[in-house]
């Protein structure tokens, strides 16, 4: 075994971290003194911490470029109102009978074109909130419906945490988001017939206030103008599994912006959209950054190995390190992007090492990420609340039901690993 930092070192750099990010210091900032305070009390040498701090957050930079240009393709969805007019077409085609499964396959769908996952909650909410007083559905079920159906499309979504573990795993992108499909699906099922339960009872409904904080008269752009952006996304990187020709996201998530601002009639605008979509990706990016530096103490340190004893000590197979890491990692944090990275950076050589393919062992921490990610020390427990009006007790008591959703599609791509 060849490691540099202690596991007990490892340990209290996430201790530290965590009660950090729980004290609301900024998470970034919290995770570089989180490995900073690690790295010296697992080896004693401050050099050899500082030096493996940079090299954890030099391997980042890769996903970090392909973050900053996903914001392009982010950006000018959300500012053209494409991402809206493809919600509010789902939710009018499957119509008012239907409205959970309507809101859930919108917030799945929006997220799954390349917008981040509490960006698709806050975009899908008005129309959630207007079709749900018209219904007589309550927040709750709502809410948990839009998670839900974020929580389904983020593991199928170039998305910043998707990009983050197909550059650990060094695998493609497309091939991680197709493994993770069939949990998604099943995912957005049991998210239906948990909001369809949560409807049922006693709840905060929705008000007349509530639809005036989200009133918005904007025009929209047609469903095909609307479409064109993420269809020429789907398309470029749909090349190399199909007729083995590469084109990098770097690429084709912001050609696939363009696509959707020159479709929309807003080319002229396109800079203030890239613009937007960068302030909404650079804290992630970050983010990514602090993060690089933890999971390379954690790397160097001796915690792999000692999980790994410890998992044959308790005769339980090296596979479910995978999913494993992607809970406590993400839920740690507070965060997929963070939880999720953390998780692969520190372990894929070992999962590899064990015979566990890449393509399934990034899959299933990538589904993992999404089981308790959504904790109050995390911003998505407050902007998915905030979106709707739910105060904290309120939002608190959806937190069960977020991670059966999260733990069906991780049980569910742990079977599709083992068939």
């Amino acid at each position: 075994m060849d490691y540099s930092f202690t596991t007990i070192g490892a340990l209290i750099g996430m201790a530290v971290a965590i009660i950090l990010i729980i004290k609301k210091v900024q998470p970034a900032y919290s995770l570089i003194l989180g490995a900073l305070i690690g790295g010296v009390i697992g080896s004693g040498n401050l050099i050899l911490t500082v030096d493996t701090m940079v090299s954890g957050a030099q391997s980042m930079i890769s996903s970090v470029l392909r973050i900053m240009t996903s914001g392009i393709l982010a950006g000018t969805l959300i500012k053209t109102g494409a991402a809206e007019k493809i919600a509010e077409v789902i939710v009018q085609k499957l119509g008012e009978k239907r409205a959970l499964i309507a809101v859930a396959a919108a917030t799945m769908v929006i997220c799954a074109v390349g917008v981040f996952v509490d960006i698709s909650v806050i975009t899908v909410a008005p129309i959630a909130l207007a079709i749900g007083k018209k219904a007589g559905y309550n927040k709750a079920s709502l809410l948990l419906a839009m998670i839900g159906g974020g929580k389904a499309g983020n593991i199928i979504s170039p998305n910043p945490n998707t990009i983050a573990v197909s550059e650990a795993f060094q695998v493609d992108l497309t091939s991680l988001m197709i493994k993770n499909i069939i949990p998604a699906v099943c995912a957005l099922i049991v998210t239906v017939i948990i909001a369809t339960i949560l409807s049922k009872k006693a709840g905060t409904m929705v008000s007349d206030q509530d639809l005036e904080k989200h009133a918005d008269n904007k025009k929209l752009p047609t469903f095909i103008q609307a479409f064109a952006g993420p269809l020429t996304v789907i398309i470029l990187l749909a090349l190399r599994p199909i007729f083995s020709i590469v084109i990098d996201p770097l690429i084709a998530l912001p050609l696939g912006g363009l696509v959707c601002a020159i479709a929309c009639g807003s080319l002229v605008q396109f800079r203030e959209f890239a613009e937007f979509g960068l302030s909404k990706v650079a804290g992630v990016s970050i983010l990514l950054i602090g993060t690089g530096t933890i999971a390379g103490i954690i790397k160097a340190s001796a915690l792999q190995y000692d999980v790994i004893s410890l998992l044959e000590m308790m005769k339980m197979p090296a596979f479910i390190l995978a999913p494993i890491a992607g809970i406590l990692m993400a839920g740690a944090t507070a965060s997929t992007t963070a939880g999720s990275t953390i998780a692969s950076q520190t372990f894929a050589q070992t999962l590899l090492n064990a015979g566990i393919p890449a393509i399934s062992a990034g899959a299933m921490i990538h589904a993992g990420s999404t089981v308790i990610d959504s904790l109050p020390h995390g911003s998505f427990f407050h902007a998915t609340g905030g979106s709707v009006g739910m105060n904290i007790k309120e939002r608190m008591k959806l937190i069960p039901f977020e991670a059966c959703i999260g733990l069906t599609s991780t049980i569910v791509a742990v079977i599709v690993y083992l068939i």
